[in-house]
C-alpha cells in the first residue's frame, strides 16, 4: 500500500492544530466574561450564565454549520487558513504503472462529513461538558454526605406514610427521584474511565501527529477518514465565488408576493453580514478579553504587592563622655592600652573596638564602656575576626 497526499494544500504543524483546537475554550472564556461583566447591570444576563453551556453550543452550532457548509473547514481551522478533505485510499496493484496515482487522494467533503463534522464539533463537547457538571456533582455530594450524613433516605421513606392519591404521586416520584440517583452513581464510576480513556486516545493521536506517524490529529478525523491540510490560493479564491453562488442561488429560491420577497431579502442580507463579521468580532472579543484579563491581574498584582519601603537610616553614634576614656588618633590602637589591637572585641552598647583582654577586663571591672561610660556586661562582647 502506497501512502501519499495529494497536492491539494501542505500538511499544517502540530502548533497549527493544537492552537485551532484551543481557539474555542478560549472564546468561550471570553464570551462568559464578557457576559458576566453585563450581567453586573443587566441582572436577567444571569439566565444566560445560568445556560451557559446550552448558549456556547448552540453558537458554535451556527458558526460551525456555516463554515463547513462555505469553507469545509470548521470555525476555528477557517481562521488559519485550514481546509478539511476527505481521505480515499488505493492500494497499487504489482502491475499498474508507478505514475498511476495510486495512493492517498484527498477530495471536498461530503454531506455526510459535514454533518458528521458538526456532531464531533458540537455535540461531543456538549455531553461532555454536562457529564462533566454530573460527575462533579455527585461528587460534591458524596463529600457532604461523609461529613454530615444523608438525610434524604428518611425523608423518601417518610413520603409514603400518606395515604391515598397523593401517596401513589410521592411514591412515583421517589421512584423517579431513584432511578437518577442510581444513573447518577453509574455515571460516577465510569466517567473518570471514559474521561481518561477519551484524553488517552486524544494525547495518543497528538504524539503520533506530532512524529509524523499519522495523518490524523484525533480520533474524530481518523472516523471521519478526513484529513486537514493548508488552503492553497486558489482554494481561497473559489471559495469566495461558492459563496457569492451559494448566496445568489438562495435569493433565487425565494417565493411570495414582492413585498415578501423584499423582507426575505433583508432578513437574508442582515443574516450574511452577521455571519460575514462573526469571525472578526469573535477573534476580537478573544483578544479583549486577553488584553482585560492581563490589565486586572496586573492591577491586582500592583495592589497585593507588598510596600517597599527603603531601609531606616543608622541610629546615631554615640557620644564620648568628657570623664571617659579619650580616643587616639588612630582607629588600630586600644583606647586602654594605647597599643594595637590584639584579638579585636566590640562592645555592642556602643560600637567600639578594644583588645579583647583589656575590655574584658575593664567590664567585668567597672560595668560601663570605657569611652562612653554607658552601662555594659560581658555578655555585650563579640569577638571581631575582621578588624577594620
Amino acid at each position: 500500500m502506497l501512502f501519499q497526499v495529494g497536492g491539494q494544500g501542505t500538511r499544517p504543524t502540530f502548533f497549527e492544530m493544537s492552537a485551532a483546537q484551543q481557539l474555542p475554550a478560549s472564546l468561550r472564556a471570553a464570551l462568559t466574561y464578557s457576559i458576566g461583566v453585563l450581567a453586573l447591570r443587566r441582572p436577567f444576563l444571569h439566565k444566560v450564565l445560568d445556560h451557559e453551556d446550552e448558549f456556547f453550543s448552540l453558537l458554535m452550532l451556527v458558526l460551525e454549520t456555516h463554515s463547513l457548509r462555505i469553507t469545509d473547514a470548521s470555525f476555528a481551522e477557517s481562521l488559519y487558513g485550514l481546509r478539511r478533505r476527505t481521505v480515499k485510499i488505493r492500494v497499487k496493484k504489482e502491475d499498474a504503472r508507478p505514475n498511476s496515482g495510486d495512493g492517498i487522494q484527498q477530495s471536498g467533503l461530503e454531506k455526510h462529513q459535514r454533518i458528521l463534522s458538526v456532531v464531533f464539533l458540537v455535540a461531543l463537547p456538549y455531553l461532555k461538558s454536562k457529564l462533566h457538571s454530573i460527575y462533579n456533582k455527585e461528587r460534591e455530594a458524596r463529600l457532604q454526605a461523609s461529613l454530615w450524613g444523608n438525610g434524604d433516605e428518611t425523608v423518601e421513606d417518610a413520603e409514603y406514610v400518606s395515604g391515598g392519591e397523593s401517596s401513589l404521586v410521592s411514591r412515583e416520584a421517589t421512584i423517579r427521584s431513584r432511578l437518577m440517583k442510581k444513573i447518577q452513581k453509574i455515571m460516577f464510576v465510569c466517567y473518570p474511565w471514559l474521561h481518561a480513556s477519551s484524553e488517552g486516545m486524544s494525547f495518543a493521536y497528538q504524539l503520533l501527529y506530532l512524529l509524523d506517524a499519522t495523518g490524523f490529529y484525533s480520533l474524530g478525523l481518523h472516523a471521519l477518514g478526513i484529513h486537514v491540510c493548508r488552503a492553497t490560493g486558489q482554494e481561497l479564491m473559489d471559495t469566495s465565488s461558492r459563496i457569492s453562488k451559494i448566496r445568489s442561488n438562495e435569493r433565487e429560491r425565494l417565493h411570495g408576493p414582492p413585498w415578501l420577497k423584499a423582507l426575505q431579502r433583508a432578513l437574508l442580507s442582515c443574516t450574511y453580514t452577521m455571519l460575514d463579521y462573526a469571525q472578526t468580532g469573535l477573534i476580537a472579543a478573544v483578544f479583549f478579553f486577553k488584553m482585560m484579563e492581563w490589565w486586572y491581574q496586573s492591577a491586582e498584582e500592583r495592589m497585593s504587592a507588598p510596600t517597599v519601603y527603603p531601609p531606616p537610616p543608622p541610629p546615631p553614634a554615640p557620644k564620648v563622655a568628657k570623664e571617659g576614656i579619650p580616643l587616639p588618633p588612630d582607629r588600630t590602637i586600644c583606647p586602654l592600652c594605647s597599643q594595637k589591637r590584639a584579638n579585636p572585641s566590640i562592645v555592642t552598647i556602643s560600637g567600639f573596638v578594644f583588645c579583647y583582654a583589656c575590655i574584658f577586663k575593664y567590664v567585668s571591672q567597672y560595668n560601663r564602656c570605657p569611652v562612653t561610660l554607658m552601662p555594659a556586661n560581658v555578655d555585650q562582647i563579640r569577638r571581631l575576626f575582621h578588624d577594620m
